[in-house]
């Protein structure tokens, strides 16, 4: 394989992890293609929060201050009792965050950070992106990786020495991955339904949640059978509801429609005023909560990467999916850059680093998920540990995932 192909990347997938990786790689010297399934880009999701420890590669890669003028930036998480709507605590963000951890906390919507890193992505001339195109077959050999693509019906073959699946939960390059070992799928339907709206901060929902909640804050309502995250998007002039539910599995793909009276069933005992804003703030897309099963590998060495929620995807109630992802991204590029010439070296090395992260933070989401739906002595218990733990102490409990920063790797 020549030089220029030997350094060649081919990634599958345009979202957040994908561009992140495209961007990461370039930046390194690395001539880039972006194949994306999609025949335009759209950003799936509304909300998207981004903690420090993916902000801080943002902010490396040139991407953040594309996107500041966007985002808001939020000044605490604040939890609260949907019953009573009484504040059990608040953990601040905002200045004394950003000083904590070293870059900032920031809500957005999900479309403005995909429009920040897609106008990075212009200004590089060695990334080549093309939409419409799903990879089909792979092969591997001593040439590297050969992903065969059809586009509009015509089918081409893109050569290099690495290709990243950076396509999703229902990853393409998986599945083709799995086929090969002849391993049984990895992603399943989590049980859990997500609830999803955007209002207008000057609309009667946006009133009405200004009434119950917090601004200019992440505000988080408690309650046994669901919880709710609402924030502001779009420089303030929106909230993006969020809610999470039990439920059965709708259908295979990001959103859809349900019942909304297992919404309202859930939220059965909550405070009139909560029960006010989820009834005005419709129409709710319903959003079944698929996870990746995490024991097969995410590497081969014959050259491929899974990243993000091709590898790992994951319930959100930690709110570090896309941080995840564009950490996936950066730590993969730079161990590649790191080690020339032993790609199986970096992808190894890569894995090794990556999995006991993301263990601990699929822990804190199962954590997480327990607390705010809990209920009798254990919601008490809850209750009375967050009420003596100030926010200092809180924010300390998040040094480790907020404050995360790559670790340069020595090679031996």
């Amino acid at each position: 394989m020549d030089d220029t192909r030997s350094r060649h990347v081919v990634i599958a997938g345009a979202g957040i992890a994908g561009l992140t990786a495209a961007v990461a790689f370039a930046e390194r010297g690395y001539p880039v293609q972006v194949f994306e399934q999609a025949q335009r880009l759209e950003a799936v999701g509304a909300g998207i929060q981004l903690s420090p420890n993916a902000t801080r590669i943002l902010r490396q890669l040139g991407v953040l201050d594309r996107l500041l003028s966007a985002v808001v930036r939020p000044e605490a998480v604040v939890l609260k009792d949907a019953r009573t709507l009484r504040q059990l605590a608040r953990v601040p963000l905002g200045e004394a965050g950003e000083s904590r951890w070293g870059a900032p906390y920031l809500v957005a919507h999900r479309a403005d950070v995909q429009s920040a890193l897609m106008a990075r992505v212009a200004e590089i001339p060695d990334i080549h992106l093309t939409v419409g195109a799903r990879v089909q077959r792979i092969a591997t050999g001593s040439h590297g990786v050969t992903a065969t693509v059809e586009i509009g019906g015509n089918t081409a073959e893109e050569q290099g020495s690495l290709l990243v699946g950076a396509d999703g939960v229902w990853s393409s390059v998986r599945e083709l991955v799995d086929a090969q070992r002849m391993a049984s799928p990895r992603s399943r339907f989590s049980g859990e339904l997500a609830w999803r709206t955007t209002v207008a901060a000057d609309s009667s929902a946006g009133r009405a949640f200004a009434a119950i909640g917090a601004a200019d804050c992440v505000t988080t309502f408690l309650h046994t059978g669901f919880h709710m995250v609402v924030y502001p998007v779009s420089k303030g002039d929106a909230f993006n509801l969020v809610a999470f539910t039990k439920g059965e599995r709708i259908t295979e793909g990001w959103s859809g429609h349900a019942d909304p009276g297992i919404l309202a069933a859930a939220m059965r005992g909550t405070a009139p005023g909560l029960v006010k804003l989820v009834e005005i703030a419709g129409p709710w897309l319903t959003w079944p909560l698929h996870t990746v099963e995490q024991r097969q590998p995410w590497t081969m060495p014959a050259g491929i990467a899974l990243i993000g929620d091709a590898a790992h995807a994951m319930t959100p109630f930690a709110a570090q999916g896309a941080a995840m992802a564009i950490e996936d991204a950066a730590m993969l590029a730079s161990l590649v850059a790191d080690f020339p010439g032993d790609l199986t070296q970096s992808l190894t090395i890569w894995e090794k680093l990556r999995r006991p992260r993301i263990e601990k933070v699929l822990k804190r989401g199962a954590l997480n998920r327990l607390a705010w739906h809990a209920r009798g002595p254990v919601a008490l218990a809850r209750n009375l540990v967050l009420a003596t733990r100030p926010g200092e102490k809180l924010a300390a409990d998040l040094d480790w995932l907020y404050g995360w920063e790559q670790q340069q790797v020595i090679r031996r």
